[in-house]
């Protein structure tokens, strides 16, 4: 998901980025794995939905 989404990211704002100055590396190394306890998809999806957006 990294690789597919820096390349997409890359492609769509090449002067943006070029300007932050990312270098050869646009995540973090990391990775997250999380659990939603077996919760019903429509109330992940609602929370999601109503989380805050960068503005």
């Amino acid at each position: 998901m990294k690789g597919v989404s820096s390349r997409y990211l890359r492609a769509e704002y090449t002067d943006r980025i070029n300007r932050i100055g990312t270098g050869s590396v646009f995540w973090s190394p990391s990775y997250f794995a999380g659990s939603c306890g077996g919760a019903p998809l429509s109330i992940i999806k609602d929370y999601i939905d109503n989380q805050k957006r960068p503005s």
